[in-house]
């Protein structure tokens, strides 16, 4: 659901420390993720970013939902017949996403993973389905049929065909876990960037914060604003490359779990906070809420900052970010 829309800035500059900076690619959770790790030395790093990987592969080997043997497979699988017990991991995980589907009134579903894929973004369309097959596409989507059971540790689908899903929620909480990790390991700096969920800690060497530049959704060519991330993370959601046009009204790719509608109004929402898998949460329903009651939800969550940009161009952004000082374009409001 979520396009990428943000570049991740290493500043060269000239290194007083002992520090060294070993950055590395690789596909997990069927996505991109580059694992940056500043430590004493070479091998430390490597040897760092092989734990890294290491760990984002457990979790995804519980929580996939593409993975035949995950426990959210199982969950699935089950779904309308039994309970399933799984890790309190993947509970206190699936809790985290409820309480998500609770105050964002369903702009945010992890059961959207059993919605019908009716639209269609790669320019085949050529015309809306009708409010009948839209609101088909959802019938087996919704949070409230969910069961919890804390103290026998189960996941229980109650309709037959249900299904839940992670996806990039997954991911911010993949680098969350991995930035908590190398913490505790002693590395003092570094990123775990899933596919645009990003976690950073520490500094550059030399000293620089790391920093990221934000795609401008209406020129995708032009970076619209570099921000500077201490001790956070950072997610984009944009619409800006995948959209439909019908009678003038552009339609994001980013569909309305609780509806079946693609999100309109909004082109990108980029959230910074302590938590990549909490802003994922905020990025994804804010796209969908839109503008006014977007808003009004992620301002009740002072630690989490956001930079919204409408798809006529306005720009939003938390008061407490000096956007006078990060924007290139001098739009922001």
């Amino acid at each position: 659901m979520k396009n990428v829309v943000v570049l991740l800035l290493i500043l060269s500059g000239f290194n007083t420390t002992s520090q060294v900076l070993r950055k590395r690619t690789v596909k997990l959770m069927g996505s991109r993720f580059d694992i940056t790790i500043v430590a004493a030395d070479s091998l430390s790093a490597e040897r760092h970013i092989d734990l890294v990987i290491a760990e984002v592969t457990r979790i995804e080997n519980l929580i996939s939902d593409w993975k035949a043997d995950s426990q959210i497979s199982l969950v699935n699988k089950n779904a309308g017949i039994a309970p399933v017990r799984v890790d309190p991991e993947v509970l206190a995980l699936t809790e985290r996403a409820l309480h998500f589907s609770k105050i964002t009134d369903g702009a945010f579903d992890i059961s959207f993973a059993a919605m019908d894929r009716i639209w269609k973004f790669d320019g085949s369309m050529t015309k809306m389905p009708s409010s009948e097959t839209i609101k088909k596409s959802v019938e087996k989507v919704g949070y409230q049929n969910i069961v919890l059971d804390r103290g026998n540790s189960t996941i229980f689908l109650k309709r037959k065909g249900m299904k839940i899903g992670f996806g990039a929620l997954g991911e911010g909480y993949a680098t969350d876990r991995c930035r908590d990790m190398m913490l505790a390991k002693g590395i003092k700096a570094g990123i775990v960037n899933g596919s645009g969920d990003m976690s950073t800690w520490g500094k550059q060497p030399g000293g620089r914060d790391w920093a990221v530049g934000i795609t401008n959704p209406l020129h995708k060519d032009t970076v619209f604003a570099v921000v500077p991330l201490r001790q956070s993370a950072v997610v984009t959601s944009g619409s800006y490359e995948k959209f439909v046009v019908f009678n003038g009204k552009r339609y994001s790719h980013i569909i309305n779990p609780s509806t079946g509608y693609p999100a309109t109004g909004v082109s990108s929402v980029t959230v910074f906070g302590p938590s990549a898998e909490t802003a994922n949460g905020f990025s994804t329903s804010l796209m969908v809420l839109g503008k006014e009651t977007g808003l009004k939800l992620i301002k009740k969550y002072p630690q989490y900052t956001y930079i919204m940009i409408t798809d006529e161009g306005q720009v939003f952004s938390s008061s407490s970010l000096d956007m006078k000082k990060y924007s290139l374009l001098g739009r922001e409001k």
